[in-house]
Parts: structure tokens; C-alpha cells; sequence
């Protein structure tokens, strides 16, 4: 098409038309449109009714030139292929929204996320949060400096200026490690996700932790990257050997659902009489029943709105102190690992073990 067909956009209705349509200042047609300003139910009445047959919806980018207040939360997130982050990303969109703002999403590749720093401040996001995500000590610094706090989910940095929301995962290898041998096995082993990942260095702590405090020999150590390749990769490994272990802790569900496939496919396995496998997370698809999978909770929603709460205070009050929140999970019981015969809970409907109760 040609510059000048003669086709035109329609115009768009500004706030100056709502306001000579409604018959108040434009200055009443702002207040109207601004969450929590103060104006009279007739001029509210008047201004809506106004823009309704205008079809006027507020220029928000405009506005925050203005306020200098965007209303977006960059969320930078890798491994979507991992069914916890779009449960995670639903939850912090939800929360956000109640509170006002919208995310702007971006994928953190290989979970680094340094590259998508630039872009984040471009678009003068208010705060930033990184689930799955490394972040360096530049990116820490340039945030730090452009006063744009930033909050770490499922991950822990040692950096005292970023605060961070994680599931209890020191406590969660702990109780997987009691379950599996108060299930009477033998030959235990774990599979580790990235190796520089906080989340698999505590959940491998509590697990050899457990192990070590009982005198015990640690269990065989694999790594399969937080990938389902990785991981059946690592299964194989370990079911290949001469003394192939009864016990696999997986320090995440993607990886245990990788490993359920090995076991049961490739190995013709029957689970959990010749195997019990164990996950992190309890990710939608661990309840299914194809998969049926035993798993340490780290519960989405409460998470998210405690990285929210975080999140808001920062934004509110730049100077606040930092915080680290460690939310509590529970060992979720089905059918993918065997069950001891003491501590088992039933709570509101779910199966579930706690080394407390076993005694």
C-alpha cells in the first residue's frame, strides 16, 4: 500500500476529549484513571460513561513517563521445559496483577542472566526476578546502581544485597534420605541437577548429610543437569552397574519423571518393588496417575507470594533490609517409592511421611 492511499487511522480519543465530553477537567479524567486517587461517584460516573463512547483507554506507557513509575516486574526464567517455572510464572503474574503489575517475561538461556540485563532496564522495569537464573555480581551492581531491587526464586546467592525465596531444600534430602531407608533399603544413590545450582547443592546436603550423621556410606552420585536427557543419561548409568541402587533421589521432579521412563522402558523395572524413585518439586505432573511420582513438595503459590511481598517492600522503600524466606515443603506419598511401615500422616487428603512420626 502506498503512503498516501488516502486509507487513516482512525484518531485516538485523548483524556482532553473524555474531559470535554464528560463536561470536568482533565485533571478529573487522570484522577478517575489512577488507582487509588480520590474523586467524587458523580465526576467517576460522568468520566466512565464518557470514555466508554469514546472507546479512551489510558496511555499507560505515557503515564509512566510522567510518574516514573512503569507498573512492570521483569521475571527472567530459564528451563520452562520443567513444569515448576510456568506454574511459578502463572503465580507470579497472578499475584502481581492483584497488586497492580505486570510482567514482562524473559528467557534467561542456559539460565544466565546477564544477557537479558539490558533489555530488563530498557524498559525501566520497577524490580527484577529471577527463577531458574545465575546472575553475576555485575548484574547485581548495575540493578543496585539504576535502583531496581531484585529477588531470586528457587535459588540463594551469597550476595547480601539480593533477597531470595527458595523451598526448604536442606530439610527435604534430610526427610527423603529417612523415608528411603526407613523403607528398608539398601543401595542408595542421587541424582544431582547443576552443579553451581544452590538448589542442588542443599538438597544434596540434607540428603549425604542424613546418610553421614548415621554412620552410613553416601550414596552413589550421578549428575544429570536438571535436563530429562541429562537424567536419563545419569539412570542408565546407575542401573547399568553390577551393584545398581533400589533408591534414586532425583534432585528434581523433570529428572525423576526422566528416570521412571529409564527404569520402567529400558530396564523393565518394576517400580517400586525393584526401584523406588524419589523428586523435588511435586509438579503437576507428578500426580498423574502414569507417573504417580513420591516427591518433596515446594509449594508455587505460597512462594510466589512471599517473593511478591519481598518484592513490593523493595519497590516501596529501596532502603529495607534484604531478606532470604525459606518456605516449608512436605514428602508427598505415591506409588513410585516404597513406604515404610511407620510415619505416615494422612492430611487432608494426601499420604504423607515425616521422620517425626516414624518414631
Amino acid at each position: 500500500m502506498k503512503p498516501d492511499s488516502g486509507v487513516r487511522r482512525a484518531s485516538v480519543p485523548t483524556a482532553v476529549d473524555v474531559a470535554r465530553r464528560a463536561g470536568v477537567s482533565q485533571s478529573a479524567v487522570s484522577r478517575v484513571f489512577t488507582k487509588g486517587a480520590s474523586c467524587s461517584a458523580r465526576t467517576r460516573k460522568a468520566v466512565l460513561e464518557a470514555a466508554a463512547e469514546l472507546g479512551y483507554r489510558p496511555n499507560l506507557l505515557a503515564r509512566s513517563l510522567i510518574t516514573r513509575r512503569s507498573g512492570l516486574v521483569a521475571v527472567a526464567m530459564g528451563y520452562l521445559e520443567n513444569q515448576f517455572y510456568p506454574s511459578m510464572l502463572q503465580a507470579l503474574a497472578d499475584r502481581l496483577g492483584e497488586a497492580g503489575y505486570r510482567i514482562l517475561a524473559f528467557n534467561a538461556a542456559d539460565g544466565a542472566a546477564d544477557p537479558v540485563l539490558e533489555d530488563v532496564l530498557r524498559y525501566h522495569a520497577e524490580a527484577v526476578v529471577l527463577a531458574s537464573a545465575r546472575l553475576s555480581s555485575a548484574l547485581v551492581e548495575e540493578c543496585r546502581t539504576a535502583g531496581v531491587p531484585i529477588v531470586l526464586i528457587n535459588r540463594k546467592t551469597r550476595n547480601s544485597a539480593v533477597s531470595s525465596v527458595t523451598g526448604d531444600n536442606v530439610k527435604g534430602g534430610s526427610e527423603i534420605a529417612g523415608f528411603l531407608v526407613a523403607g528398608l533399603h539398601q543401595r542408595f544413590a542421587y541424582i544431582a541437577g547443576i552443579e553451581d545450582a544452590s538448589t542442588s547443592r542443599d538438597r544434596e546436603r540434607g540428603y549425604f548429610g542424613y546418610f553421614a550423621d548415621h554412620n552410613m556410606a553416601p550414596p552413589a552420585r550421578v549428575v544429570g543437569s536438571y535436563s530429562f536427557e541429562g537424567a536419563m543419561t545419569a539412570t542408565r548409568d546407575l542401573l547399568g552397574r553390577k551393584e545398581r541402587p533400589d533408591a534414586i533421589f532425583c534432585a528434581n521432579d523433570h529428572m525423576a519423571l526422566a528416570a521412571l521412563q529409564v527404569a520402567r522402558h529400558e530396564f523393565n523395572l518394576e517400580v517400586p518393588r525393584d526401584l523406588s524413585i524419589v523428586g523435588f518439586d511435586d509438579v503437576e505432573l507428578a500426580h498423574w496417575p502414569g507417573f504417580d511420582l513420591t516427591t518433596y513438595s515446594q509449594p508455587v503459590k505460597p512462594m510466589a507470594e512471599k517473593a511478591v511481598r519481598i518484592l513490593l517492600r523493595l519497590i516501596e522503600d529501596p532502603s529495607s533490609s534484604r531478606s532470604n524466606a525459606v518456605v516449608p515443603g512436605e514428602l508427598i506419598l505415591r506409588s513410585s517409592a516404597r513406604r515404610p511401615k511407620t510415619g505416615i500422616l494422612c492430611i487432608d487428603g494426601r499420604e504423607t511421611w515425616s521422620s517425626g512420626s516414624a518414631k
